[in-house]
């Protein structure tokens, strides 16, 4: 895994942890979770620099769902946690 999928991919799970604390009384549950990650993601985060070109919003939000909807439904299973997955996709689409 290169350096920079790493980063990305410690960045999503930094997102996942921020996103339970702030839905806590939910239980982390948001249906508009994406639009969350996506806002976070572009606006608090490193994830602009990383990236080979700067996503917008709901460009990003619409691959998070995408990939979300590819990892959930995969079989078998991936092998690999989702930050990792979603971080190396995310790394070849915004290439």
């Amino acid at each position: 895994m290169s350096d920079t999928v790493a980063r990305i991919s410690d960045l999503l799970q930094e997102a996942a942890e921020t996103h339970h604390q702030v839905y806590r009384i939910t239980d982390g549950t948001d249906q508009d979770w994406a639009s969350w990650y996506a806002d976070w993601l572009t606006r608090l985060s490193e994830l602009p620099d990383l990236l080979a070109r700067r996503p917008v919003r709901s460009e990003l939000t619409y691959q998070l769902v995408a990939l979300d909807r590819e990892y959930s439904s995969a079989s078998p299973a991936p092998d690999v946690p989702w930050p990792r997955h979603y971080a190396q996709r995310l790394a070849e689409v915004f290439a």
